[in-house]
């Protein structure tokens, strides 16, 4: 194991890229972003939207709209045109922050009377994302000198406004979640929660290598500066560059997406074993579930330092699970704990018995706050149970076990009905992802005059890797039944997912479906 020299001891800060920001300096910085936000007519209950990659700027802007009682939107700054669009205006945003490279993509889109921030892009998170940092434009006020024009708030707002998170956009256009503010007891509360949950103590280290736009990485971020913690950021996910930071700064806590598992596990035997990461007391997963053959792998590298939960930008996590309760319950997501809750209902809208498939409904903790859809309350609405108030879906589905554990078939969007016969793919694209030289994988259905839809499967290989499609249907055809082999097989250079791994089949699905209405 090679040695790498640990980052100097000292007060927890949040660093990026090889930029270093201590607490006093984030702090005065979020104080004076609150009061330049105010002299620019945002007002409690009002948002700002944040379009940067990763780094100290991010977290600062969203703080400081906090203090002022408005909200942060973070947007995913891969967005462009009418996704772009819909977020600034549905979001009614008062000011934009955005880097000197995205400035053109905000500008062709940006609704009438809405100032901009520009923040220039540190070297560091431009080499990171593999460009070099334009200089600043000079047609909007600069972040750094913005700011340093006025004092810190005064008076900070009692009530705290979570982010407005949108969705990625991957079935439809992005929706806004809009939550309610939150007291200082509450976040006190919430601070005690996460710590517990996410095996850190105050003033520990953690690393978070998925964009903040996203709710977990979001979320992790405010309460992690509520904690007090050591923060380290990555602009970008690189498998190497995450082992060599943990090793580092002696890195206790991460969050990841199983997407990073699997390209952590595809690094060389040698590179792995490099890096000192046994300062790793907790490794939490969520956002899409995690072929078991992958888990198995992390378990047996990293040791039970694996945390499971599932939940949504909605709810929150509504489950956990350790690595002891996943090896007993294996493919769980977790059960219920403290005052959250988990039904499996049928089609009559009743609770299933134990192994019974359904759609799944959550009820999130007392301390989580109320929620909504921006502009669309028929929307949030239409996810409340029948008959259990306070239950929502965020349209998984799955079952419970004999002991309440909670195990994830697929998202309702994404089954496939052939023949009558409900097909998830997620399990088939599990079976793929153990397949050598299998890189990444999208099963979905596809229109059949015969069935009404039958499975295709688009792939990704390993460089030089070559397979034939009958290859890959005998794979699948050796391990799960028959109705569950692709009928199409498609090899794909890249297959499309966004930096936190989350996949856009409709990108790959819509094609098949163009002149369609869905029945055949």
């Amino acid at each position: 194991m090679e040695a790498v020299a640990p980052s100097v001891a000292g007060a927890p800060a949040i660093r990026c890229a090889g930029h270093e920001r201590d607490y006093p300096s984030f702090l005065d910085r979020a104080a004076r972003i609150a009061t330049g936000l105010q002299d620019a007519g945002v007002e409690p209950g009002d948002r700002i939207a944040v379009v940067l990659r990763n780094e100290p700027a991010h977290l600062e802007i969203t703080a400081g709209a906090a203090l002022l009682g408005a909200s942060a939107v973070p947007v995913n700054w891969h967005f462009r045109h009418d996704d772009l669009r819909h977020v600034l205006t549905d979001s009614g945003s008062k000011v934009v922050f955005a880097h000197t490279d995205l400035l053109d993509a905000v500008t062709a889109v940006l609704p009438d009377g809405v100032r901009i921030v520009e923040a220039a892009v540190p070297a560091g998170v431009a080499a990171a994302c593999g460009f070099s940092a334009p200089p600043p434009s000079g047609a909007h006020p600069l972040l750094d000198r913005w700011l340093e024009g006025y004092a810190p708030l005064g008076q900070a707002a009692g009530e705290r406004p979570p982010t407005v998170i949108y969705s990625s956009g991957t079935t439809g256009r992005p929706k806004g979640v809009l939550r309610e503010p939150v007291s200082p007891g509450r976040l006190e509360e919430g601070v005690r929660l996460f710590l517990e949950h996410f095996a850190v103590g105050p003033g520990g280290r953690t690393l978070i290598p998925a964009p903040l736009y996203h709710a977990s990485p979001s979320q992790h971020a405010v309460l992690a500066l509520a904690a007090g913690l050591d923060i380290t950021l990555m602009p970008r996910f690189d498998a190497e560059e995450f082992l060599r930071l943990i090793a580092q700064h002696r890195i206790e806590q991460v969050q990841v997406v199983p997407t990073m598992f699997v390209r952590l596990l595809r690094l060389p035997k040698d590179i792995r074993e490099r890096y000192d990461l046994s300062s790793l007391t907790s490794v939490v997963h969520a956002a899409a579930p995690c072929p078991p053959h992958i888990k198995h792998a992390m378990i047996d590298w990293l040791g039970p330092v694996l945390r499971e939960y599932y939940g949504g930008s909605e709810t929150g996590a509504v489950t956990w699970c350790d690595s002891a309760e996943w090896l007993a319950h294996p493919g769980t997501v977790g059960r219920a704990t403290g005052t959250c809750g988990v039904a499996v209902l049928g089609p009559d809208g009743k609770p299933l018995p134990a192994g019974a498939t359904g759609d799944i409904y959550l009820k999130p903790g007392d301390g989580w706050p109320r929620f909504t859809y921006l502009g669309d309350p028929d929307r949030r609405a239409a996810m409340e149970a029948p008959g259990l108030p306070g239950y929502v879906t965020i349209g998984d589905i799955g079952h419970l076990d004999a002991e309440g554990y909670l195990h994830l078939s697929d998202r309702r969007n994404d089954m496939v009905i052939s023949g009558g016969v409900n097909i998830y793919p997620a399990e088939i694209e599990g079976c793929l992802l153990a397949l050598d030289g299998i890189r990444d994988v999208a099963v979905f259905g596809i229109p059949d005059e015969e069935f009404g839809e039958v499975l295709a499967a688009h792939l990704e290989t390993e460089p030089g890797v070559l397979l034939s499609a009958e290859a890959v249907r005998a794979h699948v055809r050796e391990r799960l039944a028959g109705y569950k082999v692709p009928r199409a097989v498609v090899f794909e250079e890249l297959l499309p997912r966004d930096e936190s791994g989350k996949l856009f089949k409709r990108r790959l699905r819509d094609p098949y479906w163009a002149g369609h209405d869905g029945a055949i």
